[in-house]
C-alpha cells in the first residue's frame, strides 16, 4: 500500500513539474490530412534532415514509409536514409544517450508517438514559436514551452524571431521575424504542416489502412443489418 501511494505522488509530482515548465500560450488549429502523400514525403523529408539527427523515430523503419506513401526503394534511399541506413532499418540516430545528454542537458526523445501524447496542436505550436533568448545556452526560448534545452532545428527556414513583450490584445506574447530565413513565412507554414502531418502519421501509420478499409466495413455491417432484419421477420412470422 505503502509503495503505491508513493508511485501515485511522484506521478502526481511529475506531472506537476511538466506543467509547471509548458505555458499556457494558445495552441494552433492544425489541419493533418494522411491521405496527402505529397505532405507526407515533404513532412519526411524534412524530419530526416532536420530532426533525425538528434531525435529518433525508432518504431518506423523506412520500408514501412515506402510502402505508405507509395514510394520506391531509389526514392527512399536517395531522399529518407542516410549511407549507413538499410531500407529495413529503424529510423534510429548514430548519436549516443550519454553524448546527447551532456550536450544538451537532456537526451532528446524519439519522436514516433510525439502527437500521440503531445497532440499535433501542440507540436504545431512548439516548432514556430522559437524565439532569441540569449540567456538560455542555446541561444534560444520558446512559448510553449519555456527553457526548452532543444535549439530551433528549422531556423534557416523560418529565420529567427524576437520576442515582443507587450504582446497582443488578450495579452499573449507576440513574435516577429528579425532575421529571414530561407523560406518565407508562408513557405515556412507550408513546411511545418508537413511535418507535422508526417510525424501524426508515424504515430499510427495504421490510420491508412483503417481509412481504407473503413467505409467498406461499415457498408458491409449496414447490408448485414438489413439481412440480419429481413431474416429475424422470416423466422418470427408465425409466433407474431
Amino acid at each position: 500500500m505503502k509503495k503505491a501511494i508513493v508511485c501515485l505522488l511522484f506521478l502526481i509530482s511529475s506531472t506537476t513539474l511538466v506543467s509547471a515548465a509548458e505555458s499556457h500560450y494558445p495552441l494552433d488549429k492544425v489541419n493533418i490530412d494522411l491521405n496527402n502523400k505529397d505532405s507526407l514525403y515533404r513532412g519526411a523529408k524534412i524530419f530526416v534532415h532536420r530532426c533525425l539527427t538528434c531525435h529518433s523515430a525508432q518504431y518506423m523503419r523506412y520500408n514501412r514509409v515506402a510502402k505508405d506513401l507509395g514510394l520506391d526503394e531509389e526514392d527512399v534511399k536517395k531522399n529518407l536514409m542516410f549511407t549507413t541506413d538499410k531500407i529495413g532499418d529503424p529510423m534510429t540516430i548514430t548519436m549516443r544517450p550519454e553524448d546527447s545528454k551532456k550536450w544538451f542537458g537532456v537526451t532528446p526523445p524519439d519522436l514516433t508517438l510525439v502527437t500521440r501524447y503531445k497532440g499535433a496542436e501542440w507540436l504545431h505550436t512548439y516548432l514556430r514559436t522559437f524565439y532569441l533568448d540569449p540567456k538560455r545556452p542555446t541561444g534560444v526560448n520558446n512559448l510553449v514551452f519555456k527553457d526548452t534545452a532543444m535549439p530551433n532545428p528549422l531556423w534557416s527556414l523560418q529565420g529567427w524571431q524576437t520576442l515582443i513583450e507587450k504582446g497582443d490584445k488578450k495579452g499573449n506574447p507576440e513574435l516577429k521575424i528579425s532575421e529571414p530565413g530561407s523560406m518565407t513565412p508562408n513557405e515556412f507554414s507550408v513546411a511545418l504542416d508537413d511535418l507535422v502531418n508526417f510525424l501524426a502519421y508515424a504515430g499510427e501509420p495504421a490510420q491508412l489502412e483503417r481509412q481504407k478499409y473503413g467505409p467498406k466495413v461499415l457498408f458491409f455491417l449496414a447490408i448485414f443489418c438489413i439481412v440480419t432484419y429481413l431474416l429475424k421477420k422470416e423466422y418470427w412470422k408465425d409466433v407474431h
